[in-house]
């Protein structure tokens, strides 16, 4: 009998073990959620894949995804950036790359706990949801939205509802895995 997997996921290797392994399992360290943060809001417009297809390739032009040292980059990194085919050559995006880092340290400067702010959002715990078909998932929730809206007022940018409903679901806060994927019962507890 075939597994089943959310119908979103093809069968390029690299997604499937993004899905089954990845997506969905809870994240707590503060630098890996503002990498996946950072990440999603690359995804704007695009699909997935392709920013999954360019991961690596962003953990190197942004130093690890440190937010220190992207908080140092200038214009003439910008530029550098812009000439690397390995990412998304959008200019935007990159400078919001930039200012993330740059809000991550503000927020973080006097010791408080960027993993605990974003996992506020959910109550602190995964949230377990019991969908049957993708047309159930929403793509923004009030949650996601409170979260756009502080993280905005932090200096974020990229960091829509949408974005920050995907994030969420990615880094485990919410588990939108169908309850027949294959992934469901590894993620939050499942069933």
């Amino acid at each position: 009998m075939e597994e089943i997997r959310c119908n979103w996921v093809s069968d390029d290797p690299l997604y499937r073990d993004y899905h089954d392994n990845v997506w969905g399992r809870p994240v707590y360290d503060p630098k890996e959620l503002f990498a996946k943060l950072c990440l999603d809001g690359q995804q704007a417009g695009l699909s997935w894949i392709t920013i999954l297809k360019k991961q690596q390739n962003y953990e190197q032009a942004f130093a690890d995804f440190e937010p220190a040292v992207i908080a140092t980059f200038d214009d003439a990194k910008v530029e550098e950036l812009m000439a690397n085919p390995g990412i998304v050559r959008n200019r935007l995006k990159i400078h919001s790359i930039i200012r993330n880092a740059k809000g991550y340290l503000a927020y973080t400067a006097d010791g408080e706990d960027f993993s605990a702010f974003l996992w506020s959002f959910v109550g602190g715990k995964p949230r377990v949801n019991q969908f049957t078909s993708m047309s159930q998932i929403p793509a923004q929730t009030p949650e996601s939205e409170a979260m756009s809206k502080a993280l905005k007022k932090l200096g974020f940018n990229f960091v829509g509802p949408t974005i920050c409903y995907a994030f969420m679901q990615a880094v485990g806060m919410v588990n939108d895995h169908l309850v027949d994927c294959v992934a469901y019962d590894a993620c939050c507890g499942g069933k």
